[in-house]
């Protein structure tokens, strides 16, 4: 699969070469800055070729000034939704079918779902509210179970009921211009994420714990998320009907019972503003995400960077 590759590039003088390795979600980078070589990039970290490239470079050019490792991590877009483009996204849709939804070309403006990401094992979880794929806010949690996939937690719908992340979230950025915070589902509470949240008749793949969260036998309707059904057969994922139905939700309880958009199964005088698209990106070991105004792409790149040697000569 194309987002497995990196690639492999090396400049030192005159001398270069490069190539493609397999390396899932992470390759790093060693720059040398030099009197005689301006930049080394090695995205495949193998000792011995790190070794080799430091002693041609050292040879060469006589004057090391600056040896740094930038470490590059990677996002993955999982899943968007978008509460009004004619595709409902609900409890019972898409969630557990491991198929995919959309296109990559409208990733960011339409609902979608890459089940290649959906399926691979993963460890962080950023949801992003965006406009216009411009990130306006972000929240990034760590599982508490490592290195599985969202489709194998999203299908534990029997109990249900799952606490997934641990401590809050370990980043929250919003941007000063955003609109719509006071009941927004995810950025107006805090606390954890919570997977498959079930009671009676009524099923919500994602909540957040610092909001109102049904008793398991009390069917009130009143817990607010990411693919809402208010009369299915949540333990299996199955619609009991079309009408009692949302993609996004707001917080608001009557008397002002709306929902984000038109993507919802009751009829327009239930249609609501709309807030932004909800995108969910995952990672295996990336812990930050960019912040506010950042363009948002099927890859997000992130970096770290640590010095080694700062102004030797030989």
């Amino acid at each position: 699969k194309q987002w497995y590759q990196r690639r492999v590039a090396i400049t030192a003088g005159d001398n270069s070469f490069d190539h493609w390795v397999l390396k899932p979600n992470i390759c790093a980078s060693y720059r040398i800055l030099s009197t005689n070589c301006t930049q080394i990039h090695i995205m495949s970290v193998k000792n011995i070729v790190l070794l080799a490239l430091l002693v041609a470079v050292v040879v060469e050019s006589k004057t090391i000034e600056k040896i740094e490792r930038v470490q590059f991590k990677y996002w993955n877009l999982a899943m968007n939704l978008n509460p009004s483009d004619g595709h409902i996204m609900d409890y019972t849709t898409g969630w557990i079918d491991d198929s995919f939804i959309g296109t990559h070309s409208e990733a960011l403006s339409k609902d979608y779902l890459n089940r290649f990401i959906w399926r691979h094992p993963v460890s962080y979880i950023a949801i992003v509210r965006h406009q216009d794929s411009e990130v306006d806010a972000v929240k990034v949690f760590r599982f508490k179970q490592g290195d599985r996939s969202l489709l194998s937690r999203f299908q534990a719908m029997d109990p249900g009921r799952d606490v997934v992340t641990e401590g809050g979230p370990i980043q929250e950025s919003v941007s000063k211009n955003a609109q719509n915070m006071e009941d927004d589902p995810i950025f107006s509470v805090g606390g954890d994420l919570a997977f498959n949240w079930v009671y009676t008749n009524n099923g919500h793949r994602v909540v957040m714990t610092g909001g109102y969260l049904s008793p398991a036998d009390v069917n009130d309707d009143k817990t607010r998320g990411l693919g809402n059904h208010y009369y299915c057969y949540p333990l299996t994922g199955v619609s009991k009907g079309p009408t009692s139905r949302t993609e996004v939700s707001t917080i608001a309880y009557a008397p002002a019972n709306h929902w984000q958009g038109t993507d919802h199964g009751y009829g327009p005088q239930k249609d609501g503003p709309v807030y932004g698209n909800y995108a969910i990106y995952v990672s295996e070991d990336a812990t930050s995400f960019p912040g506010p105004g950042y363009k948002l792409g099927l890859e997000v790149e992130v970096q770290n960077r640590l010095k080694f040697l700062e102004s030797a000569e030989l």
